[in-house]
């Protein structure tokens, strides 16, 4: 099953909207073949390790991270295909949440006589799919926030200047990120004032779909993340009421445009992420600005946080990452619980997570 979550990850960032999952076809210590998810409409992990084992499978054991589907969608049923093949065994990691699926494929399997054990490392099974199955469940997408700070917590000095905070490991690592989750959102304020690409770069990395936070569709039209290509599109989130004008300039220059309701006068970001897994986006990597940040966090709209943070100091005149009007008492500030810390170069890398 360790085999089979290293297959699982191959396909991070690559399957939207369906789950990452990985396969093992052996017999005994004996590996006949393996096998991962790479898009959707692709051939299931089963399927591909089983061909991999061909005629080898008969007899042996199938070993998945997610429970093998037993419905018809743009590939066969994937139990159809362990009950051809002559599969003695499956070990299966974690029960498939989608309805569709959700214990009737290890029932399907039983039925015809297989020895079914659910389960197998299931904690690190359901750690890989994680995001996808708050996904299917809550038709939201998995909201990862990241920043780059100084000692005292600011991601800019006080002129604006933030080229670089982070060191070039930790620069590396959050092209990484781009490459591993399905979208990547800035604040219109970020996309003006910085004029990213917002691609992943370094080899063999995939550009995430990018989203520029535009109430108003104040974005120009001449941005370089309109003008840089990339097989990612760009979509630009705007309220009903922004000006048709400038919709219609950003829609020339190569724009997706999303409707979207407000809140406030500004993009209601709730509405923003459903319309977003409605797209099939399964995860967003939100990497600001502060605004965008004070707004996901003070409405709970997140599920994790890396904080790069850099051995500078920036002083007290200096931009705040988090952007938005803290409680008149400590005990009422939003709390976090911190999961990881690690040394990334010169920076340290805090992971945390919501206390719900």
């Amino acid at each position: 099953m360790g085999l089979a979550l290293n297959e699982a990850a191959k396909g991070l960032g690559r399957t939207h909207p369906n789950p990452v999952v990985g396969a093992v076809v052996a017999k005994g210590a004996q590996v006949l073949g393996v096998g991962h998810h790479r898009r959707a409409g692709g051939p299931h992990a089963e399927v591909e390790a089983l061909r991999q084992a061909g005629k080898r499978a008969r007899g042996a054991d199938l070993y998945v991270t997610l429970e093998p589907c037993n419905h018809q969608g743009r590939t066969p049923p994937c139990t159809e295909a362990i009950l051809s093949a002559g599969i003695a065994r499956v070990f299966v990691g974690s029960i498939d949440p989608n309805p569709l699926v959700e214990g009737k494929g290890a029932q399907r399997l039983r039925a015809a006589g297989l020895t079914v054990r659910t389960g197998v490392l299931q904690e690190a099974c359901n750690a890989t799919n994680e995001m996808w199955f708050k996904f299917i469940t809550r038709k939201l997408p998995w909201v990862v926030l990241k920043a780059a700070v100084t000692l005292d917590g600011k991601l800019a000095t006080a002129s604006g200047d933030s080229r670089w905070v982070s060191g070039e490991k930790a620069r590396a690592m959050a092209h990484a990120l781009r490459d591993e989750l399905d979208a990547i959102l800035v604040g219109v304020g970020t996309a003006i004032a910085d004029d990213p690409r917002l691609t992943a770069r370094g080899k063999g990395l995939r550009d995430p779909v990018r989203v520029v936070v535009d109430s108003t569709a104040r974005l120009p039209p001449d941005a370089r993340i309109l003008r840089q290509r990339s097989a990612a599109p760009t979509l630009v989130a705007c309220t009903l009421r922004a000006p048709p004008v400038r919709v219609k300039a950003l829609q020339r220059a190569g724009a997706e445009i999303v409707r979207c309701n407000s809140r406030n006068g500004q993009v209601d970001l709730k509405d923003l992420l459903k319309r977003l897994a409605g797209r099939g986006l399964t995860s967003v990597l939100v990497e600001g600005g502060a605004r965008i940040h004070g707004s996901f966090l003070s409405r709970r709209l997140w599920d994790e946080l890396y904080l790069f943070i850099a051995p500078k100091l920036a002083g007290c005149d200096a931009h705040s990452w988090a952007g938005f009007e803290g409680p008149g008492r400590m005990r009422e500030a939003p709390a976090a619980r911190i999961v990881d810390s690690s040394q990334v170069g010169d920076d340290l890398l805090v992971t945390a997570r919501p206390l719900r």
